[in-house]
């Protein structure tokens, strides 16, 4: 377009004030200068029109086009500080986070959806920063105040115990019983606490090796027994044969621990909680089933998320610091998997897919 543009003024100046129509009127202007400005004789104002126009007609040509060019460049200069503008504007609206729609001309559109796009995930982000830092500012106010009562319950039980020094056998023995009982639960809770620091801080590292699932999955359930057997619940492992994996064992161990803990808590008694190994192309996949209470939608979608408690209630023995889900979450991320959940009035079902290698 330029080359066309340059050679349509070229040939206005070449062939309109130099050869064509304008040439007389144009010659007669530029000797009467040359006479009454320059003070030059006719020969001469003549002379200098010949050597200037007519012997010069291609520097012409590129004088117009490099006219055209700088015209050109001018005006693009300008069109690209206000797209430079543009974008500055949007920009300054993300770091400024105001509620204002960013809102870019239609060339810049492809800019105007990224920016949106940024400002809905830093949005996003922020909602997701500020539910998180609530639960658990709510969950160390729950916590603080669950403290007290074994505490006062211990306090009150060593003060019996300190001033009836002639306080029967039986008695004195189901007085400390208690105080243990309660002692146990003031060192869980306390360990939450170390628990929600330890979560803030951490940073995960694996250490690899190679890990038989059959084996550890038989073995992990033996140690959940005293869990299982007071409400007639039972365990199966299925593994389709002797698969291994490459996995931090420690950290692995640590998942299906915290899985298996919530099947326990919320599967009906005399039920049986189901795990299932297979290979699906290259992940190896871990099924938890369990027979109990729905997860309802909205709650289904936050079980993974740091210091939320499916059982809402402060004071029971199921619901701890929130963090069992979400730390298992970021193991299985490390390892470069997945987990996720599903759930339905007939069962409950965590899914952990873990990469062969």
């Amino acid at each position: 377009m330029i080359l066309v543009i340059a050679m349509i003024l070229g040939y206005f100046i070449n062939y309109a004030l130099i050869d064509g129509v304008l040439q007389a009127p144009f010659a007669d202007l530029f000797m009467r200068f040359c006479e009454d400005v320059l003070q030059l004789d006719y020969y001469s104002a003549q002379q200098a029109y010949n050597i200037l126009f007519q012997q010069n007609k291609p520097l012409w040509l590129a004088i117009g086009l490099i006219i055209l060019l700088l015209v050109i460049f001018y005006f693009a200069l300008s069109r690209f500080t206000q797209y430079f503008n543009f974008i500055s504007t949007g920009v300054s609206m993300l770091s400024d986070e105001t509620d204002k729609d960013i809102d870019l001309p239609s060339e810049l559109e492809f800019m105007e959806k990224k920016l949106k796009a940024v400002k809905s995930t830093l949005e996003k982000r922020e909602k997701d920063a500020q539910e998180a830092e609530q639960r658990k500012n709510d969950l160390v106010v729950y916590l603080a105040h669950d403290i007290k009562t074994p505490l006062t319950s211990i306090i009150g039980y060593l003060s019996l115990l300190d001033e009836a020094k002639d306080m029967p056998i039986e008695q004195r023995e189901k007085y400390v019983k208690i105080t243990l009982e309660k002692s146990n639960r003031l060192e869980m809770l306390i360990n939450e606490f170390f628990e929600i620091t330890r979560f803030n801080l951490q940073t995960i590292i694996l250490d690899k090796e190679t890990i038989n699932l059959n084996l550890m999955l038989l073995q992990l359930v033996d140690e959940f027994y005293p869990l299982l057997a007071p409400k007639g619940q039972q365990v199966i492992v299925n593994v389709e044969g002797d698969i291994k994996i490459d996995a931090d064992a420690n950290k692995l161990a640590r998942v299906f621990n915290n899985i298996l803990k919530n099947a326990i808590a919320y599967s009906n008694d005399n039920s049986t909680i189901e795990i299932s190994v297979v290979n699906q192309n290259d992940q190896t996949v871990i099924i938890f089933t369990n027979k109990g209470k729905a997860i309802p939608p909205q709650k289904l979608n936050m079980i993974f998320d740091k210091f939320y408690r499916l059982d809402a209630s402060r004071s029971t023995h199921t619901g701890g610091a929130g963090l069992g889900l979400a730390i298992a979450n970021e193991i299985i991320i490390a390892h470069g998997g997945s987990i996720s959940a599903t759930s339905n009035d007939e069962k409950t079902v965590f899914t952990v897919s873990i990469p062969h290698s």
